[in-house]
């Protein structure tokens, strides 16, 4: 099933760290092994932005930037495939950002990823402080 309503790219959007801290560690010691030292400190700040959306059920890949399904990633595009002890990791890089992660054959992380990817598209967005309420609270002279 497709992902409608990616999660904007901000502090919304989980930390893969924090919703998949094994695999997280695992695609940085990944990336060293194969010599992408800038790829595994980008890897450490990875967020998740979006469910792959393909709805199979094998799979648990995850977009980290947004990018609309389907469409080429064009110029800088090349994949990074890394060599797990399970499952599959490949990753698509451009212009040296990781923007998707594709995990197979991994059904022990479907479920913390979906409750991340839907705890952040529910969550209560934070309303700025207004001149109004600034108003208010100095007696509405702008005196204090």
């Amino acid at each position: 099933m497709e992902q409608e309503n990616p999660v904007e790219q901000d502090d919304a959007a989980p930390l893969v760290r924090d919703v998949l801290p094994v695999l997280a560690a695992e695609l940085v010691r990944l990336l060293e092994e194969e010599g992408e030292r800038e790829l595994a400190i980008c890897a450490h700040d990875l967020r998740i932005v979006a469910d792959c959306g393909c709805g199979d059920d094998f799979c648990q890949s995850f977009r980290t930037e947004p990018h609309p399904p389907g469409t080429p990633f064009g110029p800088g595009h090349r994949n990074v495939p890394l060599l797990p002890d399970r499952g599959y990791l490949i990753l698509d890089v451009v212009h040296g950002r990781i923007m998707f992660v594709e995990v197979l054959d991994r059904p022990e992380l479907r479920p913390p990823l979906t409750a991340a990817l839907t705890a952040a598209l529910t969550a209560p967005v934070a309303v700025p402080v207004t001149a109004p309420v600034d108003a208010a609270l100095t007696g509405g002279d702008g005196a204090r």
